[in-house]
């Protein structure tokens, strides 16, 4: 097979130049030519146009018969949560994370557990089978059954997937493979984009499950182009601590299900391991109430977790007082200082206001700004809330609570891990009393202040 030829498109204009240059020469934009494979002739062009048009069929929606995707579960139920129930054939999934954070060893967990009942394949661009095979003894794996291809030339990947027709394929990982159509390095954009392209072209029409895995950057983004996003079926991120033994798997794009979804695990000797109470990692241990504690109910995805927001004040000794947030937004932090300030009359200009999420957790939802009020104003007064009380509510900018979704659901959660005291907005107010739960009902931030007293 000839080799195609390979030209730089314009990313700014769409021009395109047989050679690389700093500047491109139509709209003159710097560093924007990207390498890109080129048609071998207008008349090959054509002749697939001529195919694709021959093949399409234009039918209506109603006609179109919606039917359930069938789904493989993976053998961990808290990686099928985040997918939204199982692996579906011809999808391609992408998982990102740190380095060390345990993406190979949940892959390669999975596909021991599916070997018993499907042709699997892992390739592998950074680890030599060895080194695989090391791991997999580690774990206490039976791996006999998983077919192992350490390479990263695509061509040869593609040739081995045709052999061996498995049923799930792992890339590991994205960044390392490289095609002989293109002559820049592995990992540059033009790699990954075509890499990609084709690993999709092929996991769609033979039906495979591909799962890839890909690097990010020191700001925790995925590394390569954008468009590697936007061409797969579900992106995974995997989130924690590296010198914490819990890891968590946050789903933000699922064709097959549900966003924000969250799986949470624990790493262990032998493994990733499935945490079947989440809630507790997120709640501290005090032997008694402490000042500047409060515990909310988050949503994530399809399950209510139960966070401490811990807050801390000290006296400023700089010109500006400091505004920290650790897993909430700080400029949100900033903004509910003012609300605090000029609607329930409760100032902390003077003071360093630090926050945090224990255990790590990332919380993006607003449902966290009243828990987030109430923690600041007990460690201000250095008076603790009441035991056994959870707090959730957005709070707008006139001072208002607004409700949150799914407000029973949460009080369930709170009342199944015995907490009997519930500060919540008016609006999420339950019809029916839930047994051993008070609640109070607020609608304005200087209500609940007032509350807490």
């Amino acid at each position: 097979m000839a080799k195609a030829k390979s030209i730089y498109s314009c990313t700014e204009c769409g021009g395109q130049s047989p050679k690389w240059q700093g500047q491109c020469p139509h709209c003159e934009a710097w560093n924007t030519l990207v390498e890109t494979v080129a048609e071998t002739s207008v008349a090959a062009g054509k002749n697939r146009f001529s195919a694709l048009t021959a093949n399409a069929s234009v039918q209506r929606l109603s006609d179109v018969e919606a039917a359930e995707v069938p789904r493989t579960p993976s053998g961990i139920v808290e990686f099928d949560r985040v997918l939204g129930g199982g692996l579906v054939q011809g999808a391609v999934v992408l998982i990102g994370g740190d380095p060390g954070i345990g993406k190979s060893t949940l892959l390669l967990q999975t596909l021991a557990h599916l070997s018993v009942t499907r042709n699997v394949l892992y390739v592998s661009g950074e680890e030599s089978p060895q080194q695989i095979a090391l791991r997999a003894k580690r774990l206490v794996l039976d791996a006999s059954s998983v077919h192992l291809l350490a390479e990263i030339q695509l061509e040869k990947i593609q040739t081995t997937i045709a052999q061996q027709k498995p049923d799930v394929v792992v890339i590991d990982s994205i960044q390392t493979i490289y095609s002989e159509q293109l002559t820049s390095a592995p990992g540059s954009v033009a790699q990954v984009r075509e890499c990609a392209a084709q690993l999709t072209r092929i996991a769609k029409s033979n039906n495979v499950t591909m799962i890839l895995v890909g690097h990010v950057t020191k700001e925790g983004a995925l590394a390569g182009p954008r468009v590697l996003e936007h061409i797969v079926d579900t992106v995974l991120y995997f989130e924690g601590d590296t010198h914490s033994s819990f890891r968590l798997i946050r789903a933000f794009k699922n064709r097959f299900g549900a966003v924000n979804e969250l799986g949470v695990f624990a790493m262990t000797e032998k493994g990733l391991r499935e945490v079947s109470n989440p809630s507790a990692l997120f709640l501290s241990q005090h032997g008694t109430q402490v000042a500047g504690s409060c515990v909310m109910v988050t949503q994530e995805g399809t399950r209510p977790l139960l966070v401490e927001i811990q807050a801390l004040l000290d006296d400023s000794h700089a010109p500006t007082p400091r505004r920290l947030s650790l897993g909430l937004e700080q400029n949100r932090l900033a903004m509910l200082l003012a609300v605090l300030h000029r609607h329930a009359g409760v100032a902390c200009f003077d003071q360093d206001v630090f926050i945090n999420a224990v255990g790590g957790v990332k919380i993006t939802e607003p449902g966290a700004d009243l828990a987030v009020l109430l923690a600041i104003v007990s460690s201000l007064r250095n008076k603790p809330l009441p035991e056994k009380m959870v707090v959730f509510g957005e709070v707008g900018l006139a001072g208002e609570v607004r409700p949150v979704q799914r407000g029973q659901e949460r009080l369930k959660e709170a009342a199944k891990l015995g907490f009997t005291h519930a500060i919540i907005p008016k609006a999420n107010a339950p019809k029916h009393k839930i047994d051993g739960m008070t609640i109070i009902a607020v609608d304005r931030v200087d209500e609940a202040v007032e509350k807490m007293r």
